[in-house]
């Protein structure tokens, strides 16, 4: 059983609800299926954690695998004989009004049975075990947990289901029952049960899925305790097929995954395959050194057989579910069970049916769909140590990947064809390109396939293999240059420059134009904004000189970030010099059919619309060009930054489920590190409104991790994690370490977009300042930072308003609130008619502060934001004690809270675990609380909250 829950909400909340049914009144069923390893018997664990913390007696009872063989009763015999260790027979004896002889069928203990156990008895004894459920339910209610149904004898089948066709009959009683569903063959005898005891009114049934993606990488990291990297996580996801014991058994000591199976795995795995018939076993050893899904076509004519025969072995197969149909051919029901059978076969068993693959496929290659043909080939003729065709099938497969977009397929067998090279005689004249061109290409799909660390390694063997052409050695400096940066490795730079000093100025040429665009591109992402500026004008002119529009429009793309006002004012009507030259370089892009540049721009125009505060249509631009990048296979790494785009425009809009939809699917494609920050560091924002706490402690532990601040200085990476790391330290109520948080920030940059992405980290740390002179380092870097456009002259606002409150002004949070409303930013807004609520609330206004807290309360309970409205709930509370809000002297409503069980005696380890906080967080509020109440004893803490009325009217501790 694997020893971590993950991704079982769902079944977990049903079952939760079906024993709150049991609590009120109502006995209730609940028949529990999936394949072995799926997480059934750590489902039940928890759900019998709970409810026997909620006052329930757990009864277990398990099906043996030999009880078909004349074990009756096997788990109701293990039911009875846990009540006489607990009650004794004689209080079980008590519970049945002393009528135990039936019972003795089940356990010597009481005695010997009367008669023969023909059908009267049986029913006497079901009676009389209905009899005992209810009794004891009685006292209070129980969990009958019936385990591995599948292997129930006929004797148990039939008691279980008179139990749950009498559940009416009963008082607080909750039967679960859990089974395997690979194992039920369509002959087997708990398949009419089941369908019948589901469409009982007390009966529910749940299948338990496998896991996703998202999920197998959730419990690696709870299973090893570090996250694993998405190509880890890849691994264990295609090899387990998202169950979460394989996920458990493949992980070795170091969270690498097994080469070989556990033998305990393996056992496992063929199990059922070893109950099948000889004729059939032999088949699925020809299936095995096929592929996890087979043609029926295909595997005819590697097994030889005629049709009669192949039906006559595959049907025990289907029919126990080690196959099942899939359209005209097969697939296994477990991938491991395919590698399990594969595993087993002889070395010359092995040899001789790959190679009957593959000669199959190449006298027929319509054997398989279309496209599948060279793949196929090449895994076939590889596994069956030809060489020489292993290379040539292998060359053909990595050319037919790339004419379909699959860079992660071709980037595999171009690095076969690299391994093979050495292996066989005069290589290059069999796939007629050389080893450096070979090379050049496996470079190309690496970058392509998003796997820099891959690239930067073939890129590096290219160049010491080097023979003199200086034009590839700049392409594959530039490459290499690139993808050392998008992984923060030091030196990309000199990469980048020793590229432009190889290509001459002279002729113009595109090769001169692209390595000085890269290097504008990456300058401005690395550097600073002058050397940039000037690597771009020189791009440009030699982009010109060589009539290469390509590198232009990149050049131009640039450009638009470098520009010190980028047009944010003028985005109503997109007019202005920044938008021009965006639409000009999508032009370029579109005419030459530049797929990598279309998405370039659809980042650039995005990323200007949210700026700009037209957030829907940056979502329609974002959508269009995640599309788009699936389109041609570049989700991974152009989509995945489109979607940080997208998310954080629905996030802007308060669509955040959406939101978070967008950031897992990005997630699950395995992203370049530094897009996978930003993506975690989004969905821990949101967490943070909802309350969630842990997402963001997430968010920035990933983020911190891997933002690349050493290599990458973009502010729109930094920034945001300042951002975060302040409000999740202020919702801790640890003012101090948000103040601190923030100070990266407040020496200027003087780089484009700075007041973008610096407002809002200011606007955060005002709300942290309770004195001006913690307020004086934030106003002066304020003082010199522009205001463009609608979204920044919010923020700005925002921070001006939380700057009054500290200098005991007017903050005028109603204009701040309808700033953001006609932003369409329902989560600003709230937050600003709270402080206006509050405002109003400590000037005696009670009807205004009400008033606000009517829309606050209901944007934030839209959104989900638990945080925002748990504040606004405690200020209506102390609102209701009179026309003036109880005064909380600056106190959190977390710090209320903490505050009201200090009051009540309780340690810092007792208010942590009633509040389900840390102990160090709850000292940093008991310390803010001292300070803030101007006392310096918890005594003293809890005798002002009596005197000062902070603790509500009905506290225990109040007297």
């Amino acid at each position: 059983m694997c020893p971590v829950l993950v991704g079982r909400e769902t079944e977990l909340d049903a079952l939760d609800g079906a024993f709150t049914e049991v609590l009120a009144g109502t006995a209730r069923a609940v028949l529990l299926g999936g394949e072995a390893g799926i997480g059934k018997s750590r489902l039940t664990e928890e759900f019998a954690g709970r409810a026997r913390a909620r006052g329930a007696r757990l009864l277990l009872g398990g099906c043996l695998e030999l009880g078909v063989d004349g074990f009756p009763f096997a788990p109701f015999t293990a039911v009875l004989r846990q009540l006489v260790r607990e009650l004794g027979t004689d209080g079980v004896a008590e519970l049945v009004g002393g009528r135990t002889s039936e019972l003795a069928r089940l356990l010597p203990e009481f005695g010997e049975p009367e008669g023969d156990g023909s059908g009267h008895h049986q029913a006497r004894l079901f009676e009389l075990v209905l009899t005992l459920l209810d009794r004891l339910a009685q006292r209070g209610p129980v969990v009958l947990l019936i385990e591995d149904a599948h292997w129930a004898d006929r004797s148990s089948r039939d008691l279980l289901a008179f139990l749950v066709r009498n559940l009416g009959a009963v008082a607080a009683l909750m039967v679960v029952v859990t089974y395997r569903s690979d194992e039920l063959h369509r002959g087997h005898p708990l398949r009419p049960l089941l369908a019948e005891l589901d469409r009982l009114e007390r009966v529910s049934r749940h299948e338990l899925d496998r896991l996703t993606r998202q999920e197998v990488g959730e419990l690696m990291t709870r299973l090893h305790g570090t996250e694993p990297s998405g190509r880890r996580v890849e691994a264990f996801f295609t090899r387990s097929e998202g169950n979460p014991l394989f996920v458990e058994a493949l992980m070795e000591t170091d969270g690498d995954i097994a080469c070989e199976l556990p033998e305990s795995l393996r056992d496992l795995l063929l199990a059922g395959v070893e109950r099948l018939p000889e004729e059939t076993g032999e088949l699925l050893r020809v299936a095995g050194a096929g592929s996890v899904r087979i043609e029926h076509r295909l595997l005819a004519a590697v097994s030889g057989l005629d049709e009669r025969a192949l039906t006559r072995s595959l049907r025990p197969a289907v029919e126990s579910n080690v196959l099942v149909v899939e359209g005209e051919g097969y697939r296994f029901r477990h991938a491991l069970i395919r590698e399990a059978i594969h595993e087993d076969l002889l070395p010359g068993e092995h040899t001789r049916l790959h190679t009957r693959y593959a000669e199959a496929l190449e006298e027929d290659a319509t054997l398989v769909p279309p496209g599948r043909a060279a793949a196929e080939l090449a895994h076939h003729w590889y596994a069956a140590h030809n060489l020489e065709w292993a290379l040539i099938s292998a060359w053909k497969a990595a050319q037919e990947a790339d004419r379909a977009a699959a860079y992660a397929e071709e980037l595999r067998m171009r690095e076969r064809v690299l391994e093979l090279w050495e292996r066989v005689p005069d290589a290059e004249q069999k796939i007629g390109v050389t080893r450096q061109e070979a090379l050049r290409r496996a470079v190309w799909a690496a970058e392509w396939a998003g796997d820099s660390e891959r690239g930067i390694r073939l890129a590096t063997a290219a160049l010491r293999e080097m023979d003199g052409d200086v034009l590839s050695q700049a392409w594959l400096l530039e490459r290499r240059g690139r993808m050392r940066h998008q992984l923060g490795r030091k030196g990309w730079l000199e990469d980048l420059h020793e590229a432009v000093r190889l290509v001459p100025a002279e002729p113009p040429s595109p090769d001169r134009a692209q390595v000085l665009a890269a290097l504008a591109q990456h300058l401005f992402l690395g550097i600073g904004v002058e050397e940039a500026r000037r690597a771009a004008e020189e791009a440009l002119e030699a982009a010109r000189a060589a009539d290469d529009p390509k590198s232009e429009a990149h050049v131009l793309l640039t450009l638009i970030c470098l520009m010190a006002e980028p047009n944010y004012e003028n985005a109503t009507d997109q007019a202005g010099e920044g938008w021009d030259l965006l639409d000009r370089a999508e032009r370029i892009a579109l005419e030459m059919g530049a797929g990598q540049l279309t998405l370039r721009a659809a980042i650039n125009r995005s990323h200007l619309l949210e700026g700009s505060g037209r957030h829907a249509e940056a979502i329609e631009v974002a959508a269009r060009g995640i599309e788009r990048a699936k389109d041609i296979g570049l989700f991974c790494i152009q989509g995945s930054f489109l979607s940080i785009n997208h998310a954080e425009s629905l996030h802007s809009l308060g669509r955040w489920d959406e939101a978070v939809e967008v950031i897992e699917r990005a997630l699950e494609s395995d992203p370049p590190r530094a897009h996978r920050a930003n993506l975690v560091l989004l969905r821990g924002e949101i967490g943070l409104a909802r309350g969630e706490h842990a997402l963001a402690e997430r968010g920035l532990e990933v983020a911190y991790q891997f933002t690349r601040w050493e290599v990458d200085r973009r502010l729109q990476e930094h920034y945001p994690v300042l951002r975060l790391e302040v409000g999740l330290r202020l919702a801790e109520g640890d003012r101090r370490a948000a103040l601190t948080a923030l100070e990266p920030v407040l020496t200027a940059t003087g780089r484009p977009d700075d007041s973008r992405y610096a407002w809002p980290v200011l606007a955060n740390g005002a709300a942290a300042c309770d004195t001006v002179l913690e307020l004086e380092p934030l106003a002066a870097r304020a003082a010199g930072m522009a205001v463009q456009g609608p979204v920044q002259r919010a923020w700005s606002m925002t921070f001006h308003a939380e700057s009054a409150r500290c200098r005991g002004r007017d903050p005028r949070w109603d204009a701040v609130a309808d700033a953001w409303g006609e932003l369409g930013q329902p989560y600003p807004r709230a937050q600003a008619l709270h402080r206006a609520a509050e405002h109003a609330a400590a000037a005696g206004e009670r009807a205004r502060a009400a008033e606000r807290l009517i829309e606050a309360a209901a944007l934030a309970r839209d959104l989900g934001a638990a945080t925002l409205l748990e504040a606004i709930e405690d200020l209506r509370r102390r609102l209701g004690a009179g026309g003036r809000a109880t005064p909380a002297h600056g106190l959190t409503a977390r710090e209320l809270e903490v505050l009201a069980r200090l009051a009540e005696g309780g340690s810092n380890r007792e208010i942590a675990e009633a509040l389900f906080i840390s102990a160090k967080t709850v000292s940093v509020h008991v310390s803010n609380i001292l300070g803030k109440l101007g006392v310096s004893s918890r005594t003293e803490a809890a005798a002002a909250a009596h005197r000062l009325g902070i603790l509500p009217a009905g506290h225990p501790s109040v007297a």
